[in-house]
């Protein structure tokens, strides 16, 4: 396990933040069952994305990552018989995304797992959505990876599926359900936690020329009297990325995040929101955010049930607020790649804050000095990110788990170096 050593710094300029992950994850997926050739430009090349690359590769459909910052992905809306393995790495998206896909292999088994991580990830409600569609599936372990789904097709019907483990059970099962034999209807039986990603993902199908219909978000229907299109799909920046590098200027100087594209929905996109709250200096434009170091900010409470992944973000940006900062709603980033909530409580508290710990959140006092620590970040790459951030308040942090920032971002360390934060 790699480590940095972060010293206190100012930073300042403007930084182009990277593609989406999660736009390039439904883009590709999309795409691989689309008939002919589409093209996914500006995508986000990283471990999780190029686990779906390989998995839809696997499957059997043809994908070549170009040159010029593009994809080709020639798609297909049935794959051949076979017995396929996919390992999603530590990607959530895509296993749970590869998992419906595969019962679209005309016969043969698709097993899918993933490193220690993932294989802890929750994954029964999903089967059970997909069993209720016609799919033979199941975990071959206690409702977690690796998995095993069984080909021959997705018969299509109703399925029923709670809201309040993922979004990405709902994206799962909706784009691959234009090519089940009858319609789909997917109910949700309670409260949807991360409802922008299933924007998003409906969002990337209507690219492809799917419509969904939807009331709210407990119920979606797709036709499948309709069909992929092949298109070009551009990536657009990633908001869960851009919100750590606007956390770092707000913390430690000034800094422009180019790149950005309020065109289609993000999640994180509400760090904007939250910053506006806190009373930190905002300027945003069509397409880039510019921060102003704040001497002090405000305090607050903030349910973060639709964007789990700025849990870190606020956490860090609360060690410089001059009231409490009460973050709610995020039960969910427990069983994300670690349990989130107690794992940024324990390390921030290393830095000198005054946490409690709730089932769903964190309260959080700043210290009157930031201490220097060694900190964990338990190979999360968020966690990472956001505990490098937060050290450059501090005299010198040891931060532990670099490796994993090829999982969203690999190029932070550089990119956060060429802003002038001390790095080693």
């Amino acid at each position: 396990m790699k480590s940095v050593k972060v010293k206190r710094s100012s930073i300042g300029g403007s930084i182009r933040c990277p593609p989406s992950k999660s736009y390039t994850h439904r883009g590709v997926a999309v795409a691989s069952l689309a008939d002919g050739k589409s093209t996914i430009k500006n995508p986000l090349l990283s471990r999780d994305t190029r686990a779906t690359i390989d998995g839809c590769r696997i499957l059997g459909s043809y994908v070549y990552v170009n040159t010029d910052d593009s994809i080709e992905v020639h798609g297909r809306d049935r794959f051949t018989y076979g017995y396929r393995v996919v390992n999603a790495e530590n990607s959530g998206t895509t296993i749970r995304v590869l998992a419906s896909i595969s019962s679209l292999v005309q016969d043969g088994n698709t097993m899918l797992y993933g490193d220690a991580s993932l294989n802890r990830r929750p994954m029964q409600p999903l089967l059970d959505a997909l069993k209720q569609l016609g799919v033979k599936c199941s975990s071959l372990a206690y409702g977690t990876p690796p998995l095993l789904v069984n080909g021959n097709g997705l018969e299509g019907g109703r399925a029923y599926i709670t809201g309040s483990v993922s979004s990405q059970f709902i994206s799962a099962l909706l784009i691959p359900a234009v090519h089940a034999r009858e319609g789909v209807e997917i109910h949700v039986t309670d409260e949807q936690v991360s409802y922008p990603y299933i924007d998003a993902t409906i969002a990337v199908m209507e690219r492809f020329s799917v419509k969904v219909e939807r009331e709210g978000y407990r119920y979606y229907r797709v036709d499948n009297a309709q069909e992929y299109r092949s298109t070009e799909f551009y990536v657009p920046g990633d908001f869960s990325s851009a919100s750590m590098l606007l956390a770092a200027g707000v913390l430690a100087g000034e800094v422009t995040v180019t790149g950005l594209d309020f065109a289609l929905p993000q999640a994180d996109a509400r760090i904007v929101d939250i910053l506006e709250a806190m009373s930190v200096d905002v300027k945003v434009h069509s397409n880039r955010i510019q921060i102003s170091q704040s001497e002090s900010i405000e305090g607050g409470v903030f349910n973060l049930s639709a964007s789990p992944d700025l849990l870190p973000v606020v956490a860090i940006l609360a060690l410089k607020a001059k009231g409490t900062v009460e973050i709610r709603g995020v039960r969910h980033a427990r069983a994300k790649e670690t349990d989130r909530v107690a794992n940024i409580a324990r390390e921030i508290t290393k830095l000198g804050a005054e946490v409690k710990e709730y089932d769903d959140g964190l309260s959080i006092k700043a210290p009157e000095k930031i201490r220097n620590a060694v900190l964990e970040s338990y190979d999360d790459h968020r966690l990472f990110m956001a505990l490098c951030i937060a050290s450059l308040l501090a005299d010198e942090c040891i931060v532990n788990g670099a490796d994993s920032v090829d999982v969203s971002y690999p190029t932070f360390i550089d990119d956060m170096r060429s802003l002038g934060a001390s790095i080693e």
